[in-house]
């Protein structure tokens, strides 16, 4: 990990992030404050404004909100998935940035991934934990 990183026109700083079934790939890239979300604007995208909020929150705690441009490319899961799964990438690539952001992405937990994911079916039963009817006779 590197102690700072000059972010230009010409570098990218890349991060991923991942929450259930969702993977972002996030690059950051010195400019207006741009966010694109599968090259169309974020709130396209997220139309609602827990979302945007969420995929936003790193830049806000940093301070950076106007200084780089953001491209993401998110797959798999839902909007609300998708929106961690950004945001983490999005903390991921600003701790590249600088160490000194650790500390305050750190503080709100969003360099720590979010384990939680859906269980699978077992053999013999009909969901993940709901079994058949049992009878005796």
């Amino acid at each position: 990990m590197a102690e700072t990183t000059q972010v230009t026109k010409n570098t990218q700083i890349l991060g991923t992030g991942r929450r259930k079934s969702s993977v972002a790939r996030v690059r950051l890239i010195e400019g207006s404050g741009k966010v694109t979300v599968n090259e169309s604007p974020l709130e396209k995208y997220f139309t609602r404004e827990r979302d945007r909020a969420y995929v936003l929150f790193p830049l806000k705690t940093t301070e950076t909100l106007g200084k780089y441009d953001v491209h993401i490319n998110v797959l798999g899961g839902g909007p609300t998935g998708q929106a961690g799964a950004i945001s983490m990438g999005i903390a991921r690539a600003l701790r590249e940035v600088s160490n000194n952001h650790v500390d305050k992405l750190r503080a709100y937990g969003l360099l720590t991934r979010d384990s939680r994911m859906k269980e699978r079916k077992k053999y013999g039963q009909k969901a993940a934990r709901k079994s058949f009817q049992w009878t005796k006779r």
